[in-house]
């Protein structure tokens, strides 16, 4: 099994909808090519935050099934993606695009993140603490990561600017809280390269103390930070698609953090 369990294709009029959709923004932004810096890629922050939120409701049951298909895996990454794109057209038309773009996004999360939190308060599974000290980790960790950065690689840090920090703490937000929820909560593991990394840790001394989660983040930061530093490069040498390849980097972590963040908060294993 490569794709993590709970992957689903909509029904084929949705799927349809949703891949046209999604030419025609990604056809329009080409043909437009709006300017891609380390503060748009900051602006695409709540936008991967709000595509797993809204799969956290679909997990949760609490999506009309008129709209279910389009915020299932991996159909609500499309969904998101279409979305964002049509935002960030119009918001270019606007005095302050990433502002726009940004606020959109933000006023997106919170409806989704309410319905979660009733939905927790409504069940009696709202657990805060843990998810929100796994939050703090993140950050602490991040912010050691980033300063260890901008003090041995100065140049590449000044390059990537705070599109690599959020690569980074996207990262380290999907690890502490994949941790968290394994070691802590009773979670399982969803992604089976995860999986891997975790049984591995599992058969070493440490288990019994640690748990599993610990070096599953450590490969995280180990491997968001060389990727920062890797793709320092190419920012140089083309910025639009440097900052893009750093969103993508963001993405795949802020995603997924984000989502166990939420889902911990309001359910339980």
């Amino acid at each position: 099994m490569v794709l993590p369990s709970g992957f689903t294709v909509p029904p084929l009029p949705y799927l349809l909808g949703l891949l046209a959709a999604t030419l025609l923004v990604a056809g329009a932004l080409v043909r437009e090519r709006p300017a891609v810096t380390s503060r748009t890629v900051l602006a695409f922050a709540p936008w991967m935050v709000l595509g797993s939120t809204l799969y956290v409701c679909y997990q949760l049951g609490v999506v009309p099934a008129s709209v279910a298909p389009l915020v299932s895996a991996p159909a609500v990454y499309l969904t998101t993606f279409a979305c964002m794109g049509a935002v960030w057209l119009a918001a270019r038309r606007t005095a302050a695009p990433r502002r726009v773009l940004a606020g959109v996004g933000l006023l997106g999360i919170s409806l989704p993140v309410a319905v979660a939190v009733r939905y927790g308060t409504t069940h009696g599974t709202l657990t805060p603490a843990w998810p929100l000290a796994g939050l703090l980790v993140a950050l602490l960790l991040t912010g050691v990561c980033w300063a260890g950065l901008r003090r041995l690689r100065v140049e590449d840090a000044r390059v990537v600017e705070g599109a690599g920090a959020l690569a980074v703490l996207g990262h380290a937000l999907d690890g502490v809280t994949t941790a968290v929820g394994v070691d802590i909560l009773g979670f399982g593991e969803q992604t089976p390269l995860s999986r891997l990394v975790m049984e591995f840790a599992g058969t070493l001394p440490t288990a019994s103390v640690l748990g599993v989660g610990w070096l599953f983040v450590l490969v995280k930061l180990a491997v968001a930070v060389g990727v920062v530093l890797l793709l320092a490069d190419y920012v140089r040498d083309a910025p639009a698609q440097g900052y893009l390849l750093l969103a993508f980097v963001a993405a795949v972590g802020l995603g997924p953090g984000a989502h166990n963040l939420l889902l911990f908060t309001v359910a339980s294993a």
